[in-house]
């Protein structure tokens, strides 16, 4: 995955072959945010165009740019790998909760550093 950071915000980029150009979604925004370019530069200075205007409107109207997360997700698995789970938190002396956050947190980072 493909990915820039600007001011602390992250965007996923995409080659939009009928554009020939790059595509940057701006994530973790509480609305769409989308900018264009042809190389790296360019959108580069349209992600701090698409983040500001984006901002901008978020402020006239009183909402909050990033989009609010409770910390609580539902997640659905095959028993054999809640039974797998389980033994593996229970061996190393840890909850599930607790095995799966550092699952999740090492994904994370690999995914976020390999684009």
């Amino acid at each position: 995955m493909n990915m820039m950071t600007v001011d602390g915000y992250q965007a996923k980029i995409d080659y939009d072959a009928d554009l020939d150009m790059f595509r940057g979604e701006i994530l973790g925004l509480s609305g769409g945010a989308d900018f264009y370019g042809k190389n790296p530069k360019e959108l580069r200075a349209e992600f701090k165009k698409s983040l500001q205007v984006f901002l901008d409107v978020c402020r006239e109207k009183g909402i909050e740019p990033r989009r609010n997360y409770s910390g609580k997700f539902n997640l659905r698995i095959t028993p054999e790998l809640h039974e797998r789970l389980a033994i593996v938190a229970q061996a190393e002396g840890k909850s599930i909760n607790t095995l799966a956050q550092e699952a999740l947190k090492q994904f994370t980072l690999a995914s976020h550093h390999q684009g």
